[in-house]
């Protein structure tokens, strides 16, 4: 900022100059006080200057006709590539919600493509107006367990970390690493402390000492509370807690309720994953601060967990509030029940209205990240099992979330050992094959819950190193959902009966699709239709989500990735026989 500049600013907080913009008549929502006050906020050159009662003239004055103007909503935690399309398609649809700031980690494309994954999600920041900050992603791969595109270490970070755009390290993962203080854990820990930067958090389960241990690394916040008990200890302890809504986890409505004025400054709203039919039907940040009122919340306090304190938990000082100095991404909603979003500023820009998206952009060249399926020594005889008894170790899907259970069940097996599905008990087989080094790694498995009947799945997304997961009924429907998908360079396919029923190409990275928002979610949907009626697929299971988080090992209990069966308490692989 130059002196000069310095003088206008001062100048039109004081009325010398006119101010860029000014909001009238509008009931001003002060997350810093908790105060309701009827007034006026003035803007110049995207910084509030001005609040009082018809005391500033502006460039452009706008009447909001009594209704509430909040800060801008905050996402205090996303994975951009869980909404499967671009970060500039994705801020078209969210922010009309009132979303103008994300706390994003891309260490989905990170660990498909190393550093140029996030380069490409740097270059395409830049083209949409919903504010993007990231984390630097501190796990990739997620364990040494995985078989990922990339690997990160902390000599490979240091030069984004040092963009300002990066604000430390996404959640690490790892917590065994930093308890057991592991070299190269603690080498990203000390990298990013020694550089001024916050280390967010990733723990599920995680109390007592080994939770202490893991918070005097440095760890700030946690998205995987699942209890008002971890909770509880975490705030006690020092953390940020996020409380996470989205497409595949639904914590709100369990954590809310643990929420009291005298913790809720340490607590925030966040999505995690949210996918566009979530978000066209219901909203994003808005859906959530609705929920929170509908729960019983204060309208307040339910603010202040999408903005000030999203704000704070990342060391962002002039976003979040409403007050002279801030940011001015402001959100004119129609009433503090339905919080219908009328109208949304960022930085002083109207940029929304009515629902739709105002300003013209051009996509981010995605040349770089395209092409990154690659699968060698793939056939229908490598998923045949070699069973040495019937009673296995079965991944089971839990509702409403990601969690799964390990069970023991009974199955049928050919003479050479093979599984046979059997409709009537609810356990078909799942396979993770690697799809980044051609290495001809197959993970095979067995699924309950998934209620597939008919045909197979095949997506080229699966948490967190994105292998290609599928699930089906045989031998011969995986392969033919897999090599379609290999064909078409990364996607989500349906087969049944040996026939392609459905498919969606993403070709940004094998995880985000070139199309708008409304486009994928309609085809989306027609998918979706068509894995419940064809397949079979159970009517309380999200088809495709569900799926691509039963490979992720740092979620309990049991997940399979392309080296095998892994069990989270042990931490470490386990046969397919019980």
């Amino acid at each position: 900022m130059t002196k000069n500049e310095l003088k206008n600013i001062i100048a039109a907080a004081t009325g010398r100059i006119k101010a860029d913009l000014v909001i009238k008549n509008c009931r001003i929502v002060n997350v810093l006080s908790g105060e309701i006050t009827s007034g006026e906020v003035a803007i110049y050159n995207g910084k509030i200057i001005g609040m009082g009662a018809n005391e500033y003239d502006g460039e452009k004055v706008f009447d909001a006709d009594g209704k509430y103007l909040a800060p801008g909503f905050i996402d205090g935690h996303i994975h951009i590539e869980s909404s499967y399309i671009s970060p500039e398609q994705l801020a078209r649809i969210i922010v009309p919600c009132g979303t103008t700031l994300i706390i994003a980690d891309p260490h989905e494309i990170a660990n498909v493509c190393g550093l140029k994954g996030l380069r490409y999600m740097l270059d395409a920041a830049k083209r949409t107006k919903l504010n993007i900050v990231y984390a630097m992603p501190s796990c990739v791969p997620a364990t040494p367990f995985e078989d990922a595109g990339a690997v990160i270490e902390a000599v490979d970070m240091k030069e984004l970390l040092d963009d300002e755009n990066f604000f430390g390290l996404g959640e690490f993962m790892n917590a065994p690493g930093i308890i057991n203080c592991d070299d190269k854990a603690l080498d990203k820990i000390l990298l990013a402390t020694n550089m001024g930067k916050l280390i967010d958090g990733h723990a599920p389960k995680l109390t007592g000492k080994d939770l202490n241990a893991y918070l005097s690394a440095g760890v700030g916040g946690d998205h995987e509370c699942t209890t008002i008990e971890e909770m509880n200890e975490r705030i006690a302890k020092g953390m940020y807690v996020l409380i996470r809504e989205g497409s595949a986890c639904h914590d709100l409505k369990t954590l809310i309720k643990g929420v009291t004025p005298a913790n809720s400054r340490r607590v925030l709203l966040c999505s995690d994953d949210c996918q566009p039919k979530t978000i066209l039907e219901l909203g994003h940040m808005d859906k959530n601060i609705r929920m929170c009122v509908e729960e019983g919340l204060d309208p307040i306090t339910s603010i202040q967990m999408a903005t000030i304190n999203a704000a704070e938990s990342v060391g962002i000082y002039d976003r979040g509030f409403i007050g002279i100095g801030a940011h001015a991404d402001l959100v004119l909603l129609d009433d503090l029940k339905n919080f219908h979003v009328d109208r949304v500023w960022i930085g002083g820009e109207l940029v929304a209205e009515n629902g739709k998206y105002l300003p013209e952009f051009i996509p981010a060249d995605f040349s770089s990240v395209r092409g990154s399926v690659r699968v060698k020594n793939f056939s229908a005889d490598r998923l045949k099992m070699h069973l040495n008894s019937d009673k296995v170790n079965v991944i089971k899907i839990l509702p409403g979330g990601v969690v799964s259970k390990k069970i023991i069940a009974e199955v049928k097996r050919d003479e050479k050992g093979d599984f046979i599905f059997d409709s009537a008990q609810d356990i078909c087989k799942v396979a993770v094959i690697e799809r980044h080094h051609e290495t001809g790694k197959i993970g095979l498995g067995l699924l309950s819950g998934y209620g597939i009947k008919r045909g197979a799945i095949a997506v080229s997304v699966s948490h967190d190193s994105h292998n290609i997961i599928a699930a089906g009924v045989s031998n011969e429907e995986i392969f033919c959902a897999v090599e379609a998908l290999i064909k078409m360079e990364g996607g989500m396919v349906l087969v049944k009966d040996g026939k392609i029923i459905s498919m969606i190409p993403l070709l940004i990275a094998g995880l985000m699709s070139d199309l708008t928002g409304e486009e994928l979610k309609e085809k989306l949907d027609a998918l979706h239709e068509k894995a419940h009626a064809e397949l079979g697929i159970s009517k309380d299971v999200e088809p495709v989500m569900t799926l691509t988080f039963m490979s992720l090992p740092v979620i309990p209990e049991i997940k399979l990735t392309a080296r095998g069966l892994f069990d989270y308490d042990s931490f470490n692989f386990i046969p397919l026989e019980a």
